[in-house]
């Protein structure tokens, strides 16, 4: 159906949905700006429910008019159309339907949640955290964790007193400012697997700073028995290795690696907070919501370009990354969304590849850098095996 066609038949619709008192659903997500129109099987208590618990993250701008939404089948009768557009992102549309309106309210939630990263992709970083602000300063906290590890209960604890940013994704602009998400807290049922959408409205948490900004990153490490919480700062290799895979769409952005080395220099480093209960966290982190020291540098861009063109048989090269930092003996490579590093004769492999080489000479120039020890050769044609199963070399054919 064509955009005039859709205009068309959304207008009576519209009308007679205005006048039910039943208004599409209009939300503000990292920028995107979301429509959403509930199907009939919804009922007006609620759709008043998800105005509540999406209340601060409304939009004022207006509408973009919805695909209509697909009348239930027998099995699935709920449903909510959706449509989308960014500044950045020409949008999209999509549809969904559920058994139950808690599952439509869950599948939601992820759908806008996913959408908007994905509109946001090579502009933000957005890291797989928990945020909570200072409310006279703005600093934000981002605590960072896989799902199901204590994100959302940190976030409802912490939110008591500092303002509750998002329980999702912390997205971080280049100048440090951080773009709010106070999406519905998603609370797990007893016996009932639907997570359970809940408005920070209703569990009171405290509205974040109008400017909020980063002021330090920390990986939640949650630890069953009682012990009493502990920070400790991460060595920047590993922190590296910790969030990427809690980030998304890192790899999107111009120098991914050298763009979050540089964020974690502008916040003194990574730390890690381990406890074993969430009522800890609000003292253990406190200091940290105070301007962290700057860090120096302790990382340098590996630049040297990667030959292209047919590699010959029996030859190897390496794969042209995304990017790649040096720190202290060991390389760290960004290849498509996943981060590899390289220790022990690693890094001299990869110097040595930047053109191909075969690997008699490239076993010979990593001996010249570590020397040749009984048996280098074989260790030097192991870690050759490996790192062609890592995508970092490629192998030469007919």
């Amino acid at each position: 159906m064509s955009k005039s066609n859709v205009q068309v038949a959304w207008a009576p619709l519209q009308v007679e949905e205005m006048l039910g008192g039943r208004h599409p659903l209009c939300l503000d997500i990292l920028g995107v700006q979301f429509t959403v129109r509930w199907g009939r099987g919804v009922t007006g208590q609620q759709r008043e429910r998800m105005r509540s618990a999406w209340a601060r993250c409304a939009s004022e701008s207006a509408p973009h008019l919805p695909s209509l939404a697909r009348e239930p089948n027998g099995s699935q009768p709920f449903s909510a159309s959706v449509t989308y557009q960014s500044l950045t992102d020409d949008g999209g549309t999509f549809a969904l339907q559920a058994a139950s309106f808690e599952e439509l309210a869950e599948n939601l939630t992820s759908r806008l949640t996913v959408a908007a990263i994905l509109a946001n992709a090579g502009q933000l970083t957005m890291l797989h955290a928990c945020g909570v602000a200072d409310p006279a300063t703005g600093a934000v906290v981002a605590l960072v964790a896989k799902s199901g590890t204590g994100k959302t209960t940190a976030a409802r604890v912490l939110a008591v007193t500092y303002g509750y940013v998002t329980d999702e994704t912390v997205a971080i602009r280049p100048d440090g400012s951080v773009v709010p998400y106070p999406k519905p807290l998603s609370l797990k049922q007893e016996y009932v697997v639907p997570k359970l959408q809940v408005g920070p409205d209703e569990l009171r948490l405290q509205p974040a700073h109008t400017k909020p900004f980063i002021q330090s990153i920390v990986l939640l490490d949650r630890v069953e028995g009682a012990v009493l919480p502990t920070l400790s700062k991460v060595p920047l290799a590993n922190a590296l290795l910790a969030l990427i895979p809690d980030s998304s769409s890192q790899g999107e952005l111009d120098q991914p690696l050298q763009s979050l080395c540089r964020l974690i220099d502008s916040v003194g480093g990574v730390w890690r907070v381990t406890y074993s209960e969430a009522a800890d966290l609000p003292a253990a982190l406190q200091p940290l919501f105070q301007e962290q020291f700057r860090t120096n540098p302790e990382w340098e861009a590996n630049t040297v370009e990667t030959e292209s063109g047919h590699i010959p048989a029996g030859f190897i090269r390496r794969a042209a990354p995304k990017d790649a930092v040096a720190i202290g003996d060991d390389l760290l490579l960004m290849l498509d969304n996943e981060i590899v590093r390289l220790s022990g004769i690693g890094p001299a492999i990869w110097e040595a590849t930047a053109e191909a080489v075969a690997e008699d000479q490239l076993a010979d120039d990593v001996g010249t850098v570590h020397g040749r020890q009984e048996g280098y050769r074989g260790a030097v044609s192991e870690a050759v095996k490996q790192l062609i199963a890592k995508s970092v070399l490629e192998q030469g054919s007919n």
